[in-house]
């Protein structure tokens, strides 16, 4: 037998041979592979620990990330809660609470587009990569959030973006909406309460008004019988009779303006047939066409031919439309464009007078159908055009709709109920 290179032989070992040597073979190979073993398993717990490191560093990551993710939420819903705030402010702050939640707050840019109206942080560009969000209001799309990386980043579950950054991003698009669709409910529900307060001023200054009128007309009416009866009577001086016919002038004034309160305050009900509100238009413009020639301003007809007809008082409407006519002309002192249309608007016929006068601001807005309440100087206006023209149309179960602006003229639409055609049949049989 060969050994490290040499012959043995088996036979000159004596009695004890080669067992020894054997022996200690077997315990030399049994330690190294002893000390392999330890190795392996030295070399498993240090890649555990490393995977452990690794797991735990990427954990910690993730809720960074998610931190940061419900401190954006956390942030829009104190913003949203602040006493008073307007939306504007709301989606300028919303904006800029966003670029610190996402992953790479150094590189990104925010912009929300709400109603045609952006809010972008300052330096605002498109950048490299980008995800939107829409905003919808009741079901309604009326913007979009957007989130742009202006740096090229690795792709990860959309794009750089990660999947909880979808989320997030769609989460805030869902809470502006929210909030906008609160912020309007709000203004609407104020705006009716202010209606309300409006209807019940004119409900109290229109039984006012009825008192008034009615306790006057008496006094009204004596003193004009006296100053006929007294220009009647022979050898009255020149000059005494013009101070009469002044005096009869004023009275005729004075009773106008009582008949408009009443109308006001519809102590006077309707005498209601069967009318076309075209016809009652122009008779009404049949003597002011003249007067807006005179005075440089356009007239433009657009009366639709199949208006249907409808149940009212003719000569109260005709008052209406001399009214607005009346006021348009007197809002256009340097000429311009006065537009009367007719026209079906769901269901109601709809009188429209447009001028491009001076307009109005919100506050006198606010005050049109306050009986007495005038911008135009002494001698000019009652103050009742208005007044009149919504006592008129409330009799006739109507609403009017002003819309003005400084600079920008003045439309009034005047919506009255369409009257069911038996109805109509009734009326024009009560006509007969």
């Amino acid at each position: 037998m060969c050994l490290g290179g040499a012959e043995v032989d088996f036979r000159e070992a004596g009695e004890g041979g080669f067992a020894p040597v054997f022996a200690d073979l077997y315990v030399v190979t049994r330690k190294l592979g002893e000390s392999t073993k330890v190795q392996d398993r030295n070399q498993l717990a240090g890649f555990e620990i490393m995977t452990a490191h690794k797991s735990r560093k990427n954990t910690m990551v993730a809720l960074q990330e998610r931190v940061k993710e419900l401190t954006c939420l956390l942030r829009m819903a104190d913003i949203a809660g602040e006493p008073g705030i307007s939306v504007e402010d709301i989606l300028r702050q919303t904006v800029m609470s966003l670029a610190p939640a996402w992953q790479y707050p150094d590189i990104t840019c925010a912009r929300l587009s709400l109603d045609g109206k952006t809010y972008a942080l300052p330096g605002f560009r498109e950048g490299i990569s980008s995800q939107c969000a829409e905003i919808r209001v009741q079901k309604e799309v009326r913007g979009y959030i957007e989130i742009h990386y202006l740096e090229k980043k690795p792709d990860l579950d959309e794009g750089p973006f990660l999947r909880e950054e979808r989320n997030l991003l769609n989460a805030v698009a869902r809470q502006v909406g929210a909030v906008v669709e609160r912020k309007q409910a709000e203004q609407e529900r104020v705006h009716l309460q202010d209606q309300l307060r409006h209807a019940d001023r004119l409900a109290t200054l229109g039984l006012l008004a009825a008192g008034v009128a009615h306790e006057l007309n008496e006094p009204l009416g004596n003193i004009l019988g006296f100053a006929e009866l007294a220009r009647k009577c022979p050898g009255v001086p020149v000059s005494a009779e013009r101070d009469l016919k002044k005096i009869e002038a004023a009275s005729l004034h004075a009773r106008e303006i009582i008949r408009k309160l009443l109308v006001f305050a519809r102590q006077e009900p309707p005498r209601k047939e069967v009318v076309n509100l075209n016809d009652v238009v122009r008779e009404g413009l049949f003597f002011l066409e003249a007067r807006c020639a005179k005075a440089g301003i356009s007239v433009i007809y657009a009366l639709d031919p199949e208006l249907p007809l409808i149940a009212a008082d003719a000569s109260q409407l005709n008052q209406v439309v001399v009214n607005l006519v009346v006021n348009a002309l007197q809002a256009m002192p340097d000429g311009g464009r006065l537009s009367v249309r007719t026209r079906v608007e769901e269901g109601d016929v709809c009188l429209e007078v447009e001028d491009s006068g001076a307009g109005m601001s919100t506050e006198v807005l606010q005050r049109v159908f306050v009986p007495f309440f005038t911008t135009k100087d002494v001698g000019e206006g009652t103050g009742l055009g208005l007044p009149v023209v919504h006592g008129i149309i409330s009799s006739h179960d109507g609403t009017v709709r002003i819309e003005s602006a400084p600079g920008q003229g003045t439309r009034v639409d005047v919506l009255l109920p369409r009257t069911p055609e038996r109805r109509l049949a009734e009326d024009s049989g009560d006509g007969q």
